[in-house]
């Protein structure tokens, strides 16, 4: 069990190893960092499951140990975090913090097995078709070169898909079944083109 402070950003998930590079600009979320670099460097990244200033939050996020971090003289600060564990919420805190808290248990890590060939190749080939749909730019052979786990979860951090979809990713349990699932979301929003182009939230 662990207390974390808790930065709820829709469209950003987390998954340990990877890095999430962060801009902070709000007060509230200022205040975080600056406890967070007085105790332990973690954060608590979780998606909202609601709207409004205090929206219910999913169960599942990940813990982010802050790796770097640029202090702007206006306050704002430019962080990388990097990945340390999933985390289950069991119950938020009454705090008189201005971030909000939560008791949360955190996960045990899972041996990631390797993708089958067939199901590489098919995220690969999924990932060209989507790329070029969006318009995005790719040095597929710097992904060529990316081991089986950094792709698929690197594809799930950084795709535009909605929350929902982003959640149901990180909650995925296991690379083969995340790595279908991001094939299947790929298929599903490149359908969309013009004002209906999917984005980050």
């Amino acid at each position: 069990m662990a207390r974390l402070s808790i930065f709820p950003l829709a469209g950003a998930i987390l998954f340990p190893g990877m890095p999430l590079p962060l801009h902070i600009f709000e007060p509230r979320y200022r205040a975080l960092v600056s406890d967070a670099m007085a105790r332990d460097r973690r954060i608590g990244m979780v998606q909202p499951s609601g709207d409004g200033d205090t929206p219910s939050l999913y169960q599942i996020g990940c813990v982010g140990r802050i790796a770097e971090v640029e202090a702007m003289e206006d306050g704002r600060y430019n962080l990388v975090l990097e990945g340390v564990s999933l985390f289950r919420i069991v119950r938020e805190l009454q705090v008189t913090t201005p971030f909000r808290q939560v008791e949360a248990e955190l996960l045990p890590m899972v041996d990631e097995d390797l993708l089958s060939l067939g199901r590489r190749a098919s995220l690969e080939q999924e990932s060209r078709r989507f790329a070029e749909l969006q318009g995005y730019a790719v040095d597929w052979d710097a992904v060529g070169r990316l081991d089986d786990e950094s792709l698929v979860n690197g594809i799930a951090q950084i795709a535009p898909f909605d929350v929902a979809a982003k959640q149901a990713l990180l909650e995925a349990p296991d690379l083969e079944q995340r790595a279908e699932l991001i094939i299947q979301l790929m298929q599903f929003f490149g359908r969309h083109d013009g004002e209906d182009r999917v984005t980050l939230q």
